[in-house]
């Protein structure tokens, strides 16, 4: 599947559902509910058995996604905002709860479940700018720079109290 080409058109998150998805270890999508699929535009054949990736806007810092899988892969929930892209190009904003999904055992990580809800517009326009900066320092620099760069807005506070912090406001 081609990916589509980013538009400056926003997609409004409608504010009291939820875009729910579940991949595998890789995060390849092995289910989508119905408003994940409508507000990105694509049918859940479209999505399922596809790296969770494919709604990835190009705006968006590697370092985040990096930091979102070093979180979960540890077994931990990870919170924060992410732009992505739906199947036409336009994008939406969402906060995203992804949690590790374990075995009947409770020892090893089967998959991923990721909860997402329309992201506060006043913690969007602060997240933006940094997002911002973080993928200039990424283009100049690469993701040590970017990983630097995040290190510095946080000034020692970790990502997800930072994050909650956002969400308050």
């Amino acid at each position: 599947m081609e990916r589509p080409t980013p538009i400056n058109k926003e997609r409004e998150v409608p504010e009291d559902r939820f875009l729910v998805s579940k991949t595998d270890p890789r995060g390849v999508i092995t289910y989508a509910n119905e408003v994940f699929c409508e507000v990105a535009g694509y049918t859940e054949e479209e999505l399922v058995g596809k790296p969770h990736n494919i709604i990835r806007h190009p705006d968006m810092p590697r370092i985040v996604f990096k930091l979102l899988w070093d979180t979960i892969k540890q077994g931990k929930e990870f919170w924060g905002y992410v732009k992505n892209m739906a199947k036409d190009g336009s994008y939406y904003w969402v906060y995203a709860h992804v949690t590790p999904s374990w075995d009947e055992s409770g020892t090893n990580i089967i998959g991923y479940q990721s909860d997402r809800r329309r992201a506060n517009k006043e913690a969007v326009r602060k997240v933006e700018e940094i997002y911002k900066k973080l993928l200039e320092a990424e283009r100049s620099g690469g993701m040590q720079a970017s990983e630097r760069l995040l290190q510095e807005v946080l000034k020692g506070m970790p990502y997800e109290e930072w994050i909650w912090t956002l969400w308050r406001e």
